[in-house]
């Protein structure tokens, strides 16, 4: 699995011109499912976005997680996270998992971080041609995949 995490000050996403997702401070992410993924990769990446610390903390340093300052989540599913821009100019998704194999991924993934931060997950909608806007704070965007755990 792969994330973008952004910390946010506000975002929101929107699906035939409505908000299905909103958000004031905390996390806008994108995560991408490939067909290798299993929940164990969905637990490492919960683990490690509950427990990040780029908020600030009194002093202005980042050293606060989106737990500790008792922010949101907007969870976004994005396959072309897993697009192969090796050949030809157009990318492959190939290796992007199928909806069988992505939305039970997504889902858990939803569930785990609602549980994990102690409040609902706002989130888009899985498949549908969405509209997401966000005011980046910081900015701060940070990338990780599960594969490559440094």
């Amino acid at each position: 699995m792969k994330v973008v995490i952004q910390r946010v000050s506000a975002a929101q996403v929107e699906v035939n011109q409505q908000v299905v997702g909103e958000i004031t401070q905390g996390l806008l992410i994108l995560v991408g499912i490939e067909n290798e993924d299993v929940f164990e990769d969905a637990d490492w990446l919960v683990n490690k976005i509950i427990q990040m610390r780029i908020f600030n903390d009194e002093n202005g340093v980042m050293n606060v997680s989106v737990k500790d300052i008792n922010g949101n989540i907007l969870l976004i599913s994005q396959f072309t996270l897993h697009a192969s821009t090796k050949k030809g100019n157009r990318p492959s998704y190939i290796k992007a998992a199928k909806p069988e194999i992505a939305v039970p991924l997504y889902e858990y993934m939803i569930q785990k971080l609602s549980f994990d931060l102690g409040q609902p997950i706002q989130k888009g909608q899985f498949g549908a041609d969405m509209k997401v806007s966000l005011l980046n704070d910081g900015p701060v965007t940070i990338v990780m995949d599960s594969k490559s755990r440094e």
